[in-house]
């Protein structure tokens, strides 16, 4: 048996970065406790912040009330501890992009947790049922990859793992949509639907300035405009973190070949620690 969605009170999320904060702010103005578990104190600490300075831009533009934003905080606990996790009711990893790393969270969680919660993944671009074969409970490992800024993105991928139940799936599709989020449905293969589809279009968009075919401002402009897209390609990479659209490349080019190849362009600025939006600097300034 599945738990029922009105059974679930506390959500377990596994990382305090970028994502990881981001699911435990959405989680927690839903009206569900979190708890946010990070490796180091400090991270944890950096994940409060992030929540706090979204929480106060949603305050500013009127989206939540200041008692909103209160409650929300109020929900949120961290912690560094793994055990720590054991009451929670759903778990949602979202650690770095690294497939040894997810196997290890998920063996730990598998002997954390009661073995009727259903773990979540919030890889971008790795297999879920690789990660899933790390525990005893490969019918309740599913993922859910939210899109990033997670707090105004209101779409989550669910993924469909080789031996993942279809009552999780259902789990997973309802779970998001009461965290206020949009789904769609992919299946097991190399980055999923978005990536699959988002990766080479960012990387010809780099390309394409590299080249000199027209100015990263031109290329941007010339993809909004022409495709009624919010962001052109370089831009987008800025906002996601050149290291992640790097990574997601990389790990695409070794499943699914050359299409996939990672600009030049991208693997220099990331070796230079311009990453986009996060470092100050990537295509553009911040």
């Amino acid at each position: 048996m599945v738990r029922t969605l009105d059974s679930i009170e506390t959500v377990g999320v596994v990382g305090a970065g970028t994502m990881g904060s981001g699911i435990a702010q959405v989680a927690a103005q839903a009206g569900y406790d979190v708890v946010m578990r990070d490796i180091k104190e400090a991270f944890v600490e950096d994940g409060f912040d992030t929540i706090e300075e979204s929480l106060d831009r949603f305050v500013s533009k009127e989206k939540l009330s200041e008692a909103e934003a209160e409650a929300t905080r109020d929900r949120i606990a961290g912690t560094t501890d793994l055990a720590d996790l054991a009451d929670c009711d759903v778990v949602v990893e979202a650690a770095v992009e690294d497939m040894e790393i997810k196997r290890d969270i998920f063996a730990d969680l598998d002997e954390a947790v009661p073995e009727d919660v259903v773990l979540a993944t919030n890889t971008s671009t790795l297999s879920i049922t690789t990660i899933a074969a790390a525990t005893d409970r490969e019918e309740r490992v599913v993922g859910l990859h939210f899109m990033n800024p997670v707090p105004v993105m209101k779409g989550v991928e669910v993924v469909v793992g080789e031996k993942t139940d279809g009552e999780v799936t259902e789990f997973a599709h309802a779970l998001a949509e009461d965290l206020g989020k949009e789904t769609w449905e992919s299946d097991d293969k190399p980055g999923f639907v978005t990536n699959r589809i988002l990766m080479p279009w960012l990387n010809e968009g780099i390309r394409a300035y590299d080249e000199g075919v027209a100015s990263k401002e031109d290329v941007d402009k010339g993809m909004k405009l022409g495709t009624n897209v919010p962001m052109g390609p370089l831009e987008l990479a800025d906002h996601i973190g050149l290291d992640i659209c790097l990574d997601a490349s990389q790990t695409l080019h070794e499943e699914l070949g050359d299409r996939y190849k990672p600009a030049y362009l991208l693997k220099r600025k990331v070796d230079a620690g311009d990453l986009g939006k996060k470092t100050g600097q990537g295509f553009y300034e911040y």
